[in-house]
């Protein structure tokens, strides 16, 4: 997702993200603090929305709006009047409700028909010269199958060829947790309001929202004297976890890793994990593997330390390593699970990634000195239920899954997720399609690994982990494109995000 705050006011997303229940009080307490009342907060929404539109598209004439039965279609009443105060032409539509609309869009809706607007049924012809759609029909509490009028209404505007600018989240999204129930926009742009959601980063998030921005209304001042419970994380963050390293460092100060895995047939798992963490920065990589895969490997990446797993050389490498990485091609036949076994009697802090999750699933336990790197499918097994109810609700799941096995837990995905056992949660807003290939977690496990044996505490290795890939990811794709994306092709630009301090001299 590209965020256009640049064009307004030179900041980036916030990095704080708020669950959708509690956005009902920050408004409240916000507009009380300024001495407003919801209506001007109101007014402020659409003015910002309209100040957007008109940005994104100076030339566009002829707008629609969609307007819901809720405070989101009082947003889309004030952008209408102000459109029509501005001389384009406007067709609104709006949906009527079994009750009384809320105290504010009432207002609002007054304030429309009172400029001499018009109120059209959902059941009118669209007009075919619209230049803009506006979509506020459904807001953020929404969490189930849009009805009818709604999901023709969606289903219309995303036929429509016109761009279309969603208010808050786009309806059908749920804002919760990013699933789509039923139908949903598909927008061009989204602008939310107060405090960034969680449904637009994760989930089915990114097939909806379009490019994603955020008005905070002038509430600023009370939101950065709270701290949210869900943090958002991108590139311009990892300078917080990784600064530039002491002129006189050596290797051992960069951290020994030891990396396990590699059964007969896939030395590649292992060999990506493990150039992951070199070009992460591990001052030394051992490898224990199948005795076919030392030689090709050593050849491949010379700067390598790789040995066969056997009994004596995984104690000397358990005593050795300061951080384990476990799983990568290993297989789940006994060559893995007796080395599995040994390690999770070892107190060395760990990843276990791939076939060591399926391992787990079978034998589960909790333990704090753990990370674990699921994507749906493993975490699924992990909890023993469907993927589908993993994705119906990622928030709860990587919650779920901390719980259950302690320590740092990774969901992968568009959106991916860390957890702490003690209530940490962050998204990774970073990552694009071309990451769906094989070899894209075992990069990631080097990578966090790697980080994690630099001394990084668990959770932040995590988190800085996954932006570094994401982001390498997407630096790839803006060159190349996300189709046939390799792997190994995210090793050409990782430097520069394991370097933030590199970021002035990027092409």
């Amino acid at each position: 997702m590209k965020n256009l705050n640049q064009q307004k006011d030179n900041l980036s997303l916030p990095y704080s993200v708020w669950p959708v229940e509690a956005i009902a009080q920050l408004e409240r307490e916000g507009a009380d603090a300024l001495g407003i009342t919801l209506f001007e907060l109101m007014q402020r929404a659409g003015e910002a929305a309209f100040d957007w539109i008109r940005s994104l598209w100076p030339d566009s004439q002829h707008w629609l709006i969609l307007c819901g039965h809720g405070n989101n279609g009082g947003d889309g009443f004030v952008i209408a009047r102000l459109a029509k105060a501005a001389g384009l032409a406007v067709t609104l539509i709006a949906v009527e409700g079994r009750h009384a609309l809320p105290d504010e869009a009432q207002q609002a809706r007054a304030a429309w028909l009172a400029a001499g607007g018009v109120v059209h049924d959902p059941a009118i012809d669209w007009p075919d010269d619209l230049d803009v759609i506006v979509d506020a029909l459904l807001g953020t509490g929404m969490n189930r199958a849009p009805a009818a009028p709604y999901d023709r209404l969606i289903e219309q505007a995303n036929r429509y060829p016109a761009p279309i600018f969603s208010i808050d989240v786009p309806s059908g999204l749920v804002a919760a947790n990013g699933t789509t129930p039923g139908v949903a926009i598909e927008a061009t742009f989204t602008l939310t309001f107060i405090a960034l959601k969680p449904g637009l980063l994760t989930g089915k998030a990114r097939d909806h929202v379009g490019q994603l921005d955020y008005h905070s209304l002038g509430l600023d001042p009370r939101l950065i004297t709270q701290q949210s419970p869900i943090a958002r994380f991108d590139a311009g963050y990892l300078s917080h976890w990784l600064t530039p390293r002491r002129a006189t460092s050596h290797k051992g100060d960069h951290g020994r890793l030891l990396l396990i895995g590699g059964d007969h047939g896939t030395a590649g798992a292992i060999r990506m994990a493990a150039e992951a963490a070199l070009r992460a920065g591990s001052g030394l990589v051992r490898v224990l593997t199948h005795i076919e895969n030392v030689a090709p490997l050593l050849t491949a990446r010379p700067e390598l330390m790789v040995q066969e797993l056997t009994a004596s050389a995984l104690d000397d490498g358990l005593e050795w390593a300061d951080f384990i990485v476990i799983g990568p091609g290993m297989g789940q036949g006994a060559w893995g699970k007796k080395a599995l076994k040994k390690v999770e009697n070892s107190h060395k802090p760990m990843l276990w990634d791939a076939d060591a999750l399926n391992l787990l699933a079978i034998s589960p336990d909790k333990r704090q000195n753990r990370i674990i790197t699921p994507h749906p499918g493993e975490a699924a097994r992990l909890l023993n239920v469907k993927v589908s109810e993993i994705e119906s609700d990622r928030l709860l799941a990587v919650r779920r899954l901390v719980k259950r096995y302690g320590g740092v837990v990774v969901l992968k995905g568009a959106g991916t997720l860390v957890a702490e056992e003690n209530g940490k949660l962050a998204i990774a807003d970073v990552g694009n399609a071309g990451m769906a290939s094989g070899g894209m977690g075992d990069v990631l496990s080097g990578i966090i690994g790697s980080l994690a044996g630099q001394k990084l505490p668990h959770y932040d290795a995590a988190c800085a982990g996954c932006v570094a890939h994401g982001a390498a990811a997407d630096a790839v794709a803006a060159r190349y494109g996300t189709r046939g994306m390799l792997a190994t092709d995210l090793f050409s630009v990782l430097y520069l995000f394991v370097n933030p301090e590199m970021s002035n001299k990027k092409e």
